[in-house]
């Protein structure tokens, strides 16, 4: 065996042709972008030849498959055939191997075949043979342009645009229903053995979905939120997984090399998300640097489908801040070259972006690892009782009690102006001064954060200000303002860019 061989002993199910399996488990990997997947993108390609198993490949994820089973073996040499395995599967992963009589029964040979029963591949094997079409034997010539050239027992040769009503004597050699994995064993004792079966897959990815019901608070820049998880998994691996133990790492897992290979993990703290007298739901642990997620029950995920299985139970009334941010200078932000030009940067921006923001404590009721995923945020309309969409954002991987902050959109009611009032400019330094105007037109006060961007140069000094700021860097500030309702807040400011 091989290091690729054994670094698979992790995978494998759905062998139809051996019968049903006796432990399947498998362990999902994602590289996904939340939110960047949909299912329709990934549907088979019809006529194709892999029977679209070539477009799922770019599926952003994998997944370690393994089973455990009961297997007769003959003494000596024998062959042992799979089908039914994930058409995806990377055949440098594949390890069979025997529990019960390690040293004893070897593996001589090992092969996959992928040639799967398709029109388009039967016309293949048939082209300058016989096929049977309008109730004749005619000689298939050629396939192309979604048609067939032809030749008749008189010599004529015709084109036929498609191939309904095309029969063939017999199925073409070489060509089988399911992905099929084949293994020369060789055994000493020979009977019943305990074997295990791995390999590693591609085309199955998963991510996580929040759903977020936001509900106001004492005052327009805090509420209350209640937020549900669910884990969706897209399989399009070629293979259905029966009864399944079913694994999520959740984290930024390197890979050297396409071939596959388990993480090395080490265990650690465990949290269980579902109720104690509900069903088993997911349980989640620290595992190296990265965190696993293991469903407390057996699940099958078809091929071709995307599942989704609830995280953790929803928690209640989670206090939230609704965050406005006036960044009227954020398109200039530039590291590159000195800036010198007086017109540059004095075109404002009116929006004001909306945000909220929690903290993953389990004081909220959280307090829990949140893998990357999409938020989708609702409000309630009390005048119809109906939720209403008021945006949604993606999260990176969150540990507990840090801070979760989503955008959702620009504020209707509340705007921004941004004007240059005043440019100086010596041999080695420019002095320039700017007016920001936040205009509240809703029917109670609002809190909006300023954010300005030192953009000119890195050796930048505030000379004067007339509201209170704070430095986050050596060229961004924020400014807090708190606006009346149908009230305005002016900010001005001076800085200065000095140069050798």
């Amino acid at each position: 065996m091989n290091m690729f061989t054994t670094l698979a002993c992790s995978a494998a199910m759905l062998f139809a042709s051996a019968g049903l399996a006796d432990e399947t488990a498998l362990t999902i990997y994602s590289s996904a972008q939340p939110g960047a997947i949909s299912p329709d993108l990934y549907r088979p390609v019809p006529g194709s030849s892999s029977q679209g198993y070539s477009v799922y490949r770019s599926i952003p994820g994998y997944a370690i498959i393994k089973q455990q089973r009961d297997l007769d073996i003959e003494q000596g040499i024998s062959n042992i055939s799979f089908s039914g395995v994930a058409a995806l599967l990377d055949p440098t992963t594949v390890m069979f191997e025997s529990l019960t009589d390690p040293n004893g029964t070897t593996v001589l040979e090992q092969d996959y075949r992928f040639d799967l029963l398709s029109m388009d591949k039967m016309l293949e094997r048939y082209i300058d043979k016989e096929i049977i079409w309008g109730g004749q034997r005619v000689k298939l010539l050629s396939v192309s342009a979604g048609g067939m050239l032809i030749e008749r027992d008189n010599g004529e040769i015709e084109f036929q645009l498609g191939y309904h009503g095309v029969r063939f004597p017999s199925m073409a050699d070489g060509l089988i229903l399911k992905p099929t994995l084949n293994w020369m064993v060789q055994s000493q004792a020979g009977g019943e053995q305990e074997t295990r079966i791995s390999y590693e897959t591609t085309g199955i990815t998963w991510w996580a979905d929040y759903n977020i019901v936001y509900k106001d608070g004492k005052d327009a820049n805090h509420g209350f939120l209640d937020l549900s998880a669910w884990v969706s998994i897209l399989n399009q691996s070629g293979g259905t997984y029966e009864d399944a133990t079913l694994k999520l790492v959740a984290g930024d897992v390197n890979r050297a090399r396409a071939g596959g290979g388990r993480s090395p993990f080490t265990g650690g703290q465990e949290r269980m998300f579902a109720k104690a007298d509900a069903a088993p739901g997911f349980e989640e642990k620290s595992f190296f640097e990265y965190h696993l997620y293991t469903l407390g029950r057996k699940t099958t995920i078809p091929d071709r489908s995307t599942k989704q299985i609830e995280l953790f139970d929803a928690a209640k009334n989670v206090p939230v801040e609704k965050k406005m941010l006036y960044d009227g200078s954020k398109m200039f932000l530039t590291y590159g070259n000195m800036q010198q030009g007086k017109d540059f940067g004095v075109t404002s921006n009116a929006k004001v972006e909306v945000f909220l923001s929690f903290e993953n404590k389990e004081e909220h009721g959280l307090g829990i690892p949140l893998p990357s995923g999409r938020i989708r945020v609702s409000k309630l309309d009390e005048d119809d009782g109906s939720f209403e969409f008021i945006g949604e954002d993606t999260i990176d991987h969150t540990p507990k009690n840090e801070t979760v902050t989503i955008k959702l959109g620009n504020a209707f009611d509340v705007v921004g102006e941004r004007r240059q009032t005043s440019f100086t400019r010596g041999r080695n330094w420019i002095v320039e001064s700017f007016e920001i105007k936040i205009r509240n037109h809703k029917g109670q006060a609002v809190e909006v954060q300023i954010q300005e961007h030192l953009y000119r140069w890195t050796n930048a000094k505030i000379t004067k200000i007339s509201h209170n700021h704070e430095m986050l860097d050596a060229r961004t500030m924020h400014i807090p303002v708190t606006i009346e309702k149908d009230g305005e807040a002016i900010v001005t400011y001076t800085v200065r860019y000095d140069w050798e």
